[in-house]
């Protein structure tokens, strides 16, 4: 008769983890690291725990066969893996044969009672559903994002503490971080009321040397776990304490358990209050062994092959409780491939969805056109003369355009911008130019009047030219003249409507829209060029033109925003003068600001940035008040009623009034946050200094410094740093050598990668796993996305059942911010 299984029903402990161990052996290859100190250390704790289970049947019998057991686990780590192999066999025969009991018989259920129907557990049911998770602690995992056990899979460590490194205490050093397997000599603990502070402390001996050992306000159930005799694993920080080493604080555990807080690679999570990481990781521990393997792979054996990837059950089980750092690195390859294959498979569907759509071949009124560039007081540069080639080929056809137009600050987008739109006009279309705040919405208002200005279009009647229609619609344009404004777009008398997120308000119906143009497109999202793009009202989607003043490299722009075809003016006009640029040290500060001073005097303006403190606009907002109010009251006394401050966290109504008084001259100086990078012109403005200069990218350092330079006036942008290191010295000499955007650009991602880039793109900040700066995975994922695409354009086969659905939880969890950047959104 079959031996039962010793995880069966009623088994003691011992023996129910000695079968985990010997599984887990098997599993590693026979290679003796089951164990913390092998199987021949587990030897002792079986044979104290083994022949004296409670209400053992026949202790003789079992302490004959613990015997045994003990005997082929003391001689495994001299076998080869045969041998082991064999051992391993052996034991289990002799597992399944000594009368270890079982526990008493529960009572059963009589006959007329029918089971209570089991409620249907899956990876999508909530955290509550396992064992331990009552409803406080899931409304603590809440504020982890934490709600079904899919989730809880998929919260990964963002850290590893590496206490594999197994020592004897004669040979630890400080500073270390190691594991132990030592006795308790001796424990004790004390309480000070008036610290509120409880002191535990003990003596460890491993034969080879003593060490103290002490916690902190250790729980008093931990406290009773800790007692002298007993052996456990220690893992921790080798600290000194009075010319003694000591380990503080370290984490513990039984030697013969299944380590999960000492003696490996210990993750590290995210913790919110009332979840410690010793709960959370036993928690994720048992979720992992029971639900990792329901887990079903979006890639295919095939593909996991080609590009030589972990299964996701193991990449899952690896990443929480890695065997090694290969293994880790391993399967975070495996889950950032991932990631960013069904990131490239939703931008690529993006693309082919809306080219998918009709749209609308308009003709290209060459006369009208003409006359526009004729009447220009200047001529458009051949990088300007290039981008509008392509963008009037591109609205000639009848797949909708969908082009991301990049250029310099000053290189003349918005004159290519206004071309496109006659065009769209000329055709009988209204054109739609969305902005990201008020001010740079007037002045595109004001520069399309002037561009505009002795243009005319043919009217519906034949023969009768009139003057192009533009309009600005801002969130100030309120009451009668805003129900005025908005009667005018739907009837088809306003050719050209200018505006903020004001163009997308409900109220807001377009007769014919053709063409939407998005300026600083990296300020909006997914939803706001949908929603603007749904204004059509027609059966032919609109063209869309999205423009950046941040120059991004050409190849990690073709990766990131692979909907979009891809349009670049890498030129700026003759005769404009370039701002001179000069990195100040901090024995030169004063000269800097007497030169500010000057300028001032001299009737221009300046800008004074505050350092950029990252993650943090709250401290943000303090350093700049605290910076404005030094300057005011000791550098600048005799300025003081001119000067005026502007922060991310003012109101929109705030913001435009400070930069409405910087424009009409009442402030002469404007101490700012970074927020002033985007859309602010004021042509008398000569001087950027910028505190800090050493904290900000190449590319943010060229924005700020292309607020000035914009009118008449010779123009320079200070960098003050107080740092000597030479990377920062590097970067500094080269923004001081370059007013080149795009040069600069390619210099920031070698530098530095692509992670400034990226945190100025509304969005990019949903990966779990997987960076946007790793440019070699990314690309990898895009090639591998439109090898799929190219034969399965709506992952519709049943090979990529399960990819379709992954991609779909995908785009619904990244695409679900406000602004998620050019996400594909499943229809």
């Amino acid at each position: 008769m079959r031996a039962r299984s010793a995880l069966s029903h009623g088994r003691p402990p011992i023996v129910e983890r000695l079968e985990k161990i010997l599984a887990l052996e098997e599993e590693r290859g026979f290679n003796n690291q089951a164990v913390m100190g092998g199987l021949q250390r587990f030897a002792e704790a079986w044979i104290r725990q083994a022949s004296t289970a409670e209400g053992a049947a026949s202790s003789e019998s079992a302490e004959g066969a613990s015997s045994t057991i003990a005997e082929l686990l003391q001689r495994y780590p001299r076998e080869d893996a045969a041998g082991r192999k064999r051992l391993i066999a052996q034991i289990r025969r002799t597992l399944g044969s000594p009368p270890w009991p079982r526990k008493s018989a529960r009572r059963r259920r009589p006959p007329s009672m029918a089971p209570p129907r089991a409620p249907q557990v899956d990876l999508d049911s909530p955290v509550t559903q396992l064992k331990g998770v009552r409803e406080n602690f899931a409304r603590r995992l809440d504020r982890l994002g934490m709600r079904t056990i899919r989730d809880l899979l998929y919260l990964f460590p963002h850290r590893y503490e590496d206490y594999s490194a197994l020592k004897k205490i004669g040979q630890l050093q400080y500073s270390q971080e190691a594991s132990i397997v030592a006795r308790i000599w001796e424990v004790h603990s004390r309480s000070s009321r008036q610290r509120r502070l409880s002191l535990t402390q003990g003596i460890l001996s491993d034969g080879t040397g003593t060490i103290q050992v002490t916690w902190f306000n250790l729980p008093p159930y931990l406290q009773k776990q800790l007692r002298p005799g007993e052996e456990f694993v220690f893992s921790g920080k080798v600290r000194q304490y009075q010319g003694r080493l000591t380990l503080e604080h370290p984490s513990w555990e039984p030697i013969d358990s299944e380590l999960i807080h000492t003696g490996r690679l210990v993750p590290v999570y995210p913790l919110t209050q009332g979840v410690g990481p010793r709960w959370l990781r036993r928690l994720l521990k048992r979720t992992i062994d029971t639900w990792a393997g329901q887990l079903l792979d979006p890639l295919s054996p095939s593909l996991r092959q080609q590009v030589d990837l972990l299964d996701l059950p193991t990449a899952i089980q690896q990443i929480h409780f890695p065997d090694d750092w290969e293994l880790a690195r391993r399967a975070r390859r495996r889950l950032a491939f991932e990631e960013l294959l069904l990131f490239q498979l939703g931008v690529l569907r993006q693309r082919r969805a809306w080219r998918a759509q009709p749209g609308r071949a308009l003709e290209i009124d060459r006369s009208t056109l003409d006359r526009f560039l004729a009447a220009l007081p200047f001529q458009l540069t051949a990088a300007q003369q290039r981008a509008l080639h392509e963008i009037l080929a591109d609205l000639a056809t009848p797949q909708p355009m969908s082009r991301l137009l990049q250029g310099d600050v000053g290189s003349g987008k918005t004159v290519v911008a206004a071309a496109a739109m006659l065009v769209a006009a000329a055709n009988g279309l209204q054109a739609a130019l969305m902005a990201p705040t008020e001010i740079l919405a007037e002045q595109h208002d004001r520069t399309l009047g002037d561009l505009y200005r002795g243009i005319e279009i043919e009217s519906p009647a034949p023969g009768s030219p009139r003057p192009l229609q533009v309009r600005l619609l801002t969130g100030s344009v309120r009451g009668p003249e805003r129900d005025a404004l908005y009667g005018e777009i739907a009837a088809g008398e306003v050719d050209i409507v200018v505006g903020t997120h004001a163009l997308i308000q409900a109220g807001v119906e377009y007769q014919a829209l053709g063409l939407v143009i998005i300026d600083e497109q990296h300020r909006f999202g997914v939803r706001q060029r949908q929603a603007l793009r749904q204004k059509a009202r027609l059966r032919r989607a609109p063209h869309v033109l999205v423009m950046s003043a941040t120059p991004i490299p050409r190849s990690l722009a073709l990766t990131l925003y692979g909907d979009l075809d891809l349009s670049s003016i890498d030129e700026l006009p003759p005769g404009r003068l370039p701002v001179k640029t000069r990195w100040v040290g901090p024995e030169q500060r004063q000269i800097a600001y007497d030169f500010l001073r000057q300028q001032v005097q001299q009737g221009r303006q300046a800008f004074v940035i505050c350092p950029l403190i990252e993650d943090s606009e709250v401290l943000q907002v303090k350093a700049a008040t605290t910076e404005f109010d030094r300057l005011r009251q000791e550098v600048f006394p005799d300025l003081a009623e001119r000067m005026g401050l502007l922060h991310g966290q003012m109101s929109s109504t705030q913001k435009d009034r400070a930069m409405h008084h910087l424009r009409d001259g009442r402030w002469a100086v404007l101490v700012a946050t970074p927020v002033v990078e985007v859309g602010i012109d004021v042509p008398n403005a000569t001087v950027m200094l910028i505190e800090g200069a050493e904290r900000f990218g190449l590319a943010q350092l060229h924005q700020l410094r292309g607020r000035v330079g914009r009118g008449e006036y010779p123009s320079d942008c200070l960098l003050l740093s107080d740092s000597t290191h030479p990377e920062v010295a590097e970067r500094l000499q080269i923004i001081e050598d370059t007013n080149d955007g795009f040069a600069l650009a390619e210099a920031d991602l070698r530098l530095r990668g692509p992670g400034d880039f990226l945190k100025r793109q509304a969005g990019f900040t949903k990966l779990k796993v997987a960076s946007f700066a790793d440019t070699a995975t990314l690309e990898q994922a895009r090639k591998i996305a439109t090898q799929i695409l190219e034969v399965d354009a709506e992952l519709s086969s049943p090979e990529h059942k399960l990819l379709a659905e992954a991609s779909q939880r995908f785009w619904q969890a990244f695409a679900g911010a406000q602004n998620a950047p050019g996400a594909f959104e499943p229809s």
